[in-house]
């Protein structure tokens, strides 16, 4: 028996480490934490997650080197980080790529999702994946989240193998459609169609684009503190994050040429497919019904998207 000064001591110290314990932050690994999506993420969960920054090109602290084609990277990974939660938004998603480069892609946007979800599944983790509206052929007036996958490219056949796949492994699984995601990235070289966009209207360039294509985009801001929440919430399945109403992608363009300050007349208006062009569908629009219904998440439409989307702060 401990003598009563040691046993004494003995019960606080583990009534403090109770305490750390009770009140540490979750875990949270952002594979793709170096992409547009990833990076905003990962700033907004710092107050509430343990955030680590997964990446095949990753380094410094709170990272963590993770190649998700390759089945021993992830299960490393995990085995080391031992995450709460994964938020995957690695991926390929230039459309056009996807269609030359099917193996790659099947690599990347499939293989990928489905040993991640399957080293989830093993050790009990929360995954969030990140999918996309481009599972659809829009050819219907709208798509709710019960409805049938109807891929018209490589990229979307990708993901919706992904979706499927990944519900049968894990079944702590949500799965996050959107479409077009503005906003401005904190760092050069990802896929902000925003920054890109300003860049060219910047050296004065003439940007031709769809009037036939539209799209109910949301900023990454939203769209991000929609993902921290989810990461935090019980419930599973399909989630679609956008806006409540839809433009043209020309219309879409022009108005973001104004908020940046830039003419709208370099917008070109293009009427008809590019030859070579991969496939896209003309009228994607996702409904988002879940959301609100679930954790009261306020629908903007698509001037409040814009505008959020402009802003770099977080």
């Amino acid at each position: 028996m401990l003598p009563r000064g040691l046993f004494f001591i003995f019960v606080q110290c583990s009534r403090e480490k109770l305490k750390r314990m009770a009140v540490r932050k979750p875990k949270l690994l952002i594979i793709g934490a170096n992409g547009f999506v990833g990076s905003w993420v990962a700033r907004l969960a710092d107050s509430s997650f343990d955030v680590t920054l997964g990446s095949r090109n990753v380094s410094g602290p709170n990272s963590a080197r993770i190649d998700i084609t390759q089945a021993d990277s992830v299960i490393d990974s995990f085995q080391t980080i031992k995450p709460d939660v994964v938020l995957l938004t690695a991926a390929t998603a230039d459309i056009d790529k996807c269609e030359r480069e099917k193996d790659l892609i099947n690599q990347i946007n499939f293989q990928g999702p489905v040993n991640v979800a399957t080293e989830c599944n093993r050790l009990g983790t929360r995954m969030i994946f990140c999918s996309t509206d481009a599972i659809f052929d829009g050819t219907l007036a709208a798509y709710p989240e019960d409805a049938t996958p109807t891929p018209v490219n490589e990229y979307g056949k990708s993901k919706a193998r992904a979706e499927k796949a990944i519900a049968e492994i894990h079944s702590d699984t949500v799965i996050l459609r959107f479409s077009l995601v503005l906003g401005r990235a904190f760092a050069a070289g990802t896929n902000s169609y925003v920054d890109k966009l300003d860049a060219q209207l910047r050296a004065g360039q003439k940007v031709a684009t769809p009037t036939y294509e539209y799209r109910n985009p949301i900023d990454v801001r939203r769209l991000a503190r929609v993902m921290i929440e989810m990461a935090s919430r019980p419930e599973t399945g399909i989630f679609h994050v956008a806006a409540s109403d839809k433009l043209a992608r020309y219309e879409l363009a022009q108005k973001l040429a104004v908020k940046l300050g830039h003419s709208p007349d370099l917008i070109v208006p293009q009427t008809e497919p590019i030859p070579g062009r991969a496939p896209r569908g003309l009228d994607d629009f996702l409904v988002c019904e879940r959301l609100p219904a679930v954790t009261g998440f306020v629908v903007p439409n698509c001037d409040e998207v814009i505008e959020s989307a402009i802003d770099r702060t977080t």
